[in-house]
């Protein structure tokens, strides 16, 4: 610990050099940066609101490294997240531009799946970032192709997730864990998510994707994405095949911009008794979703509308607000005293806007939800069966009231 505080600390005073002060697609440069974060929160879930509801937290603090020699390019970047105790790359990877259209990165590195760089404009992203299939990053080697000014390819093979940081990455069972910036699957020691009662060792290995980008016109680009993804039980020695596929739009015009994407997603596992599972563990930030899980099977449908203001308020430049909307419509039930419950529906919603001032980004978010993990006093709660009255059977998702969390991150990027 001694030897990283003096690495972090001599990174720090490196954080002014850059070899280039405005890099361009030719120049040779070393840029070291990072952010620091602040979180303001107000929390009105089911419980009773009290003192503790309403609160500041340093949300997270990171540095990154990006570099260029001839034609290879580093970038990479390191997170810590004091409130959950645990820190993590967040992506570090080798790039070779091969071409101006054609290059490759080796190491961690995002996923190429659905709306890019994120399907969201809020802080608080939507579902599919919270059962690993937005902004997602893992460990293996991918390629960018510009077919032409219209047409782009991405296609990739992950050979597991990326690594874990401390906390619950350190589980017994071995493998990555949930300390980790995007949501994996990770085993299930408990075995409270098998209709069985088994454990489950799985772990993510052997993952496909492939997407297709197309500029329909100058700012309007429609894409589909797939994923083949492997889900290892070690007590089995066997992977279970799944996949995903999303559909996508996102359009700029005038000042708006518009995505919209639709998601099928299955992950396919056995537990270690060899039964198909109706639900699988995920987590990230060190937490795994407790009791509850993520439902294996799914289709997911988001929307988001943001309109981008250019002003000359004192330091603020630009005023963005969004509207932000996701609904999880989920394949599964439970079994609850010989009778079949199906699986609730999750719901996410998030009004909000971004201020920009200079290198401090501000996002003022009301974030909404039912059946959302986050969004409740029962964290990990939602994205598999549901909440649960007594008799342990899911509450309809028209009987749940909203979860409603406002929440202001104060961001300084240098």
């Amino acid at each position: 610990m001694k030897k990283l505080s003096i690495l972090l600390v001599l990174l720090s005073l490196l954080s002014v050099i850059s070899l280039a002060d405005n890099p361009d697609s030719t120049d040779d440069y070393l840029d070291i940066g990072g952010a620091v974060r602040f979180n303001i929160i107000s929390q009105n879930y089911e419980g009773q609101k009290i003192a503790e509801s309403t609160s500041a937290t340093l949300d997270t603090w990171r540095l990154n490294i990006a570099a260029r020699y001839s034609d290879l390019v580093l970038d990479f970047e390191y997170r810590f997240y004091p409130t959950f105790n645990t820190h993590f790359i967040h992506h570090g990877f080798i790039g070779y531009n091969f071409t101006d259209d054609f290059n490759m990165q080796l190491g961690v590195t995002q996923v190429p799946f659905g709306n890019l760089t994120y399907n969201s404009h809020s802080w608080w992203f939507l579902i599919p970032y919270y059962i690993g299939l937005e902004d997602d990053y893992n460990m293996g080697v991918k390629i960018d192709y510009n077919i032409n000014s219209r047409l782009n390819l991405m296609a990739a093979y992950f050979r597991q997730s990326e690594p874990a940081g401390p906390a619950y990455g350190e589980a017994s069972f071995g493998g990555p864990g949930a300390g980790t910036y995007s949501y994996n699957v990770i085993p299930d020691e408990d075995g409270v998510l098998s209709e069985f009662g088994s454990t489950a060792h799985l772990r993510e290995m052997n993952q496909y994707n492939l997407r297709l980008g197309y500029m329909l016109f100058e700012a309007t680009e429609i894409g589909i994405s797939g994923q083949i993804q492997g889900l290892y039980n070690s007590v089995l020695q066997d992977i279970e095949y799944g996949h995903a596929f999303a559909a996508h739009i996102n359009s700029d015009f005038n000042n708006f911009n518009l995505k919209i994407q639709y998601t099928n997603y299955h992950y396919k596992a056995r537990d270690d008794e060899g039964n198909l599972l109706k639900r699988v563990q995920m987590g990230a930030y060190g937490d795994p979703y407790y009791g509850d899980g993520v439902a294996a099977k799914g289709n997911i449908f988001t929307a988001g509308l943001a309109y981008s203001k250019d002003v000359e308020w004192g330091p603020i430049s630009n005023i963005q607000p969004y509207f932000n909307y996701s609904l999880m419509n989920k394949n599964g039930s439970l079994n609850v005293n010989g009778n079949r419950y199906n699986f609730q529906n999750t719901v996410m919603m998030v009004p909000g806007f971004l201020i920009t001032a200079g290198n401090i980004y501000t996002y003022v978010d009301w974030a909404f939800g039912k059946n959302q993990p986050w969004l409740t006093d029962y964290f990990g709660t939602g994205l598999g069966a549901g909440h649960l009255d007594e008799e342990g059977i899911p509450i309809p998702v028209k009987d749940l009231s909203w979860n409603r969390r406002f929440n202001i991150n104060i961001g300084y990027y240098f």
